[in-house]
């Protein structure tokens, strides 16, 4: 979802691709469907392992957000270019859910919470802030939970 919402929100400025540790080789239909009835491009996304991001001829990143709370624990690849990194994790939107309506509102919880995220990181003046003052705000973007935070 990170990806559809930064490529439509980030008018240019970024690029966004999300990959994982463990993908399970396609995204999952719910988040689609989601993305879809709120008018994202969700053509080309996919599943992605990280490593497709590290091997020669990658894209080069100036950010990596973490957003799975499984993955915080553990070690993540060494980025070519040394991105500014932070931990942006969220509840995985249906481990703990069996029914297709609680899926579907742990789906848009997650939306919500990552749309509020990556609109707070798009408003930062990146051009005007040396890179530690960067680094404090996408830190503190992190620590957003909810719509109001």
């Amino acid at each position: 979802m990170a990806e559809a919402i930064l490529n439509q929100m980030g008018n240019g400025w970024f690029r966004a691709f999300s990959a994982g540790s463990h993908p399970i080789g396609q995204v999952n239909p719910l988040a689609i469907q989601l993305l879809q009835s709120l008018n994202y491009d969700t053509v080309g996304l996919r599943s992605k392992h990280w490593d497709e991001f590290i091997a020669h001829g990658a894209p080069r990143f100036d950010f990596i957000f973490t957003v799975c709370d499984k993955t915080a624990d553990e070690p993540c690849p060494v980025w070519p270019g040394q991105p500014m990194q932070a931990q942006w994790g969220t509840e995985d939107s249906v481990r703990f859910f069996r029914t297709v309506e609680e899926k579907q509102k742990a789906f848009f919880t997650t939306y919500l919470l990552l749309k509020r995220r990556l609109s707070l990181f798009c408003s930062l003046p990146i051009d005007k802030l040396d890179a530690m003052t960067i680094k404090r705000h996408i830190d503190d973007i992190g620590l957003v939970h909810e719509m109001g935070a």
